[in-house]
């Protein structure tokens, strides 16, 4: 797992030798997350989930396209291959974008491919330098925050692009019907807004809030009197601080993909706000789901390959042989600082508990001589081997410590950074081994004893349990399962062919009909319709808004907001021309030619990008006062009443000038209905509740409401329309992304005709049933 951070709050600081950041609990930043998020009911009632044992399970009729977004190490891919797998069996089409160097690991397991760029090794040995994601001075002064920010930005770029470009390779193309990502790979939520199709995120490790535990990148000090509260609390500050680092690089991608920029308050904690779908691939018999997690997240279980075909070299098995089963050690790709004396620890701690000990070479290639109670071991499926050991120890990665789990093995984990000692630690509360041992703080002694305690019958019998319980789980089908649960099957299949995804929406005075790309290829060569009357279908649309609180700080936000963009327009008239002419003389000299550009077209350039940031002066404080001022403000009278516990009403959408006009006309009408009746009801209800204490406090209550109410309803009759008429505006100006995805759509249409896909459909029965319904 990956992750990047790259500023900082002064009050939130990594220790030396911890692998997670160190979060003061009585921090300024802690305060003040711990009141803009709020925390959910300490539980959820709710039914048990569509893929439970106990019911019938159904299959998916609607085949997509389905991109599957990861960043990360070979382990962390290595679970998306069986998700894609098991994906293609229900008859999807999958693509896999992840790192250039997994291409030949993606496309052997059967799953198309495309290249997102990014270096794993690179980043896994900033992570190793810089264990807690906060980067050191040295990594500073080493210039190593640039490039990774400039591998952050290939990656975003070439995420979209996987979304609807053909394969690189092969030229077919390609258009996502929906998305399954892990959290690190940034892009899933923004390219599913940009697309409108579902998202579905999926992760080894927590990354919804929950007062169960804490982040696991998250170490929490000076915990207060409700450490449940900080536990769910730990989570905002570390998607905070994630965005600190990344966030300018996000929202200037997203506006080259049309999108608006997000705030910087609402974005680290997008996936929730929008109860994004997640599953998480554990087994609930370590860590189970917590009561707080509504019924968007899911937990599955394990996601487990198909174990390869191994021949164990003679070696191994007359050492096997040669006596009691050994203990494993090893940390995969973990890259030692000092191997030496890791292997010292390593060869004295067996020899002292009286073990024998399979040691794994890795990426820092241990080794030394063998003997009778030694074997040092080189690339070997855990699959295989951990049925032939008797415990295991190890960093803690989620796919190493499931394998050992499965197999009944006590597991000591000695965690580097990331999540592994949350896995740590999981594994210690099941009894299946001891507390983790961070690798720093390693030594002969504490190690001979998790050897000992892990030898010990009770380490064995918690193992065996948990290993039963894992016996009757299916990770991946389980996430399959749960995916195909979250979608949304009634706007996702084709009307007239529902094993086809619908990509286009005909529409006509009297009708509208969601098709596929087949299904429009054939009614429009059978000249059933015109193209005119098709356009773009969104099967999820995702509207990402600005959260306000009061209409006091909502309306100064708003103009800090203007004003910073009227600045920034003042200084694009000087920076802009120079970024133009560095671009320029970059991609100059990377050409092998003279420069093409004469200078009088290189100043005309550059006159038009000082003109345009001119221009963008009036705008932006144009629509700052006129629409973005009083739409804060008006939202933050709505949604007033919230801080003091009464209802707020959801008045819907506000997409174009239409829903603009018919909001602003529902909160004028409901403002004053609500605000009147709540003088009467809140007085009543208080009484109800707390007697004549209550009364008073009702009144308290109908007074505000009557003022923020109405008071909404009289600024939002027109900062509604306004905002509605500003994004159609907005919409038909930035047009660049919807033609880009009508282009591929089309190519990816004619593809389809020319393929065998539209060889299995009864024409006839096509237009048939399109007459029909359009003219019923």
């Amino acid at each position: 797992m990956f992750s990047l951070i790259l500023s900082v709050d002064p009050q939130t600081h990594l220790p030396e030798d911890d692998a997670r950041v160190d979060i003061d609990c009585d921090s300024m930043l802690v305060r003040r997350l711990t009141r803009l998020y709020h925390s959910p009911p300490e539980k959820y009632e709710e039914p048990p989930s569509a893929y439970s044992e106990t019911q019938p399970q159904h299959s998916w009729a609607t085949e997509l396209n389905i991109v599957i977004q990861v960043v990360g190490s070979r382990g962390d891919v290595q679970p998306f291959i069986a998700l894609g797998n098991e994906l293609q069996r229900h008859g999807h089409r999958v693509r896999l974008a992840t790192h250039d160097t997994f291409a030949n690991f993606v496309r052997d397991s059967g799953l198309e491919f495309y290249p997102i760029g990014g270096d794993p090794a690179e980043l896994m040995a900033y992570m190793v330098k810089n264990p807690g994601l906060i980067p050191s001075m040295k990594s500073l002064k080493a210039g190593e925050i640039q490039k990774k920010r400039t591998m952050v930005q290939e990656m975003l770029e070439k995420l979209w692009h996987s979304c609807l470009r053909p394969d690189p390779s092969t030229g077919q193309p390609f258009v996502a019907n929906a998305i399954i990502a892990n959290p690190p790979s940034f892009a899933h939520i923004h390219c599913a807004q940009a697309l409108g199709i579902p998202v579905h995120l999926m992760f080894t490790m927590p990354w919804s809030s929950t007062r169960a535990f804490p982040h696991p990148l998250a170490n929490l000090k000076n915990a207060g009197s409700d450490p449940r509260l900080e536990n769910y609390i730990s989570y905002s500050v570390v998607e905070w601080l994630t965005w600190q680092g990344l966030g300018d690089l996000i929202n200037k991608w997203r506006k080259s993909i049309d999108l608006e920029e997000v705030d910087m308050f609402d974005a680290p904690m997008l996936a929730q706000t929008l109860k994004i779908p997640f599953t998480y691939c554990w087994s609930p018999a370590l860590v189970p789901k917590p009561s707080d997690w509504a019924s968007h997240i899911d937990v599955c279980g394990f996601f487990f390959r198909d174990a390869p075909q191994y021949s164990p070299p003679e070696d191994l098995v007359r050492f096997l042989a040669a006596g009691p089963p050994p203990v494993y050690i090893g940390f995969g790709s973990i890259v030692l600082d000092n191997p030496e004396e890791m292997i010292s620890i390593i060869l004295e701690a067996v020899r002292v508990s009286n073990a024998r000990a399979i040691i794994s070479k890795g990426w820092s290639n241990l080794g030394g001589s063998e003997s009778g109670s030694i074997y040092w071991i080189g690339d070997c499926p855990h699959e295989w081997l951990f049925q032939h050991v008797a415990a295991v120890f190890h960093h803690g990665g989620a796919g190493t410590t499931a394998c050992g789990l499965k197999n009944g093995m006590p597991t000591t984990i000695i965690p580097f950074f990331g999540d592994q000692p949350f896995w740590g630690q999981m594994v210690a509360n099941a009894g299946a081994g001891p507390n983790p041992i961070p690798h720093a703080e390693l030594t002969v002694e504490n190690l001979s004893e998790a050897i000992m305690y892990c030898l010990s019958p009770e380490a064995s019998a918690a193992a065996a349990s948990i290993a039963a319980k894992m016996a009757s789980e299916m990770g991946v089908r389980t996430a399959v399962q749960s995916f195909h649960r979250h979608l949304p099957l009634e706007s996702i299949s084709c009307d007239l062919i529902p094993s086809e995804s619908a990509v286009w929406l005909y529409t006509t005075s009297k009708h509208s009909i969601k098709l596929s790309n087949i299904a429009a290829d054939i009614l429009l060569s059978n000249k059933a319709i015109d193209s005119k009357h098709l356009k773009l279908y969104q099967t999820n649309p995702i509207l990402i808004e600005t959260t306000r609180w009061d209409p006091i700080s909502g309306g100064a936000s708003a103009f800090m907001g203007t004003a910073t963009g009227v600045a920034g327009s003042m200084v694009g008239i000087v920076t802009k021309p120079v970024e133009d002419l560095s671009q320029r003389a970059s991609y100059d000299s990377a050409q092998p030619g003279p420069s093409t550009e004469h200078s009088s077209s290189l100043a005309g350039r550059m006159a038009g990008a000082s003109a345009k940031s001119f221009g963008k002066i009036g705008s932006t404080a144009l629509k700052g006062m006129v629409v973005d001022v009083p739409m804060a403000v008006t939202e933050g009278m709505r949604t007033a009443p919230r801080l003091y516990g009464s209802n707020v009403r959801d008045h819907g959408p506000v997409t174009d000038a239409k829903s603009g006009m018919i909001v602003g006309g529902k909160t004028l009408a409901w403002g004053f209905i609500d605000g009147i009746s709540d003088v009467v009801m809140e007085p009543y209800k208080g009484a109800k509740k707390e007697g004549a204490l209550g009364a008073v406090k009702g009144i308290g209550k109908g007074a505000m409401n009557l003022v923020t109410k109405s008071g909404a309803g009289m600024f939002g009759v027109l900062a509604y329309p306004s905002a509605g008429i500003t994004k159609s505006l907005r919409t038909a100006v930035h047009s660049s992304t919807r033609k880009a995805i009508t282009q591929a759509l089309h190519e990816e249409g004619r593809w389809m005709a020319n393929n065998t896909r539209r060889d299995g459909v009864d024409v006839s029965v096509v237009v048939n049933k399109f007459k029909s319904i359009s003219s019923s």
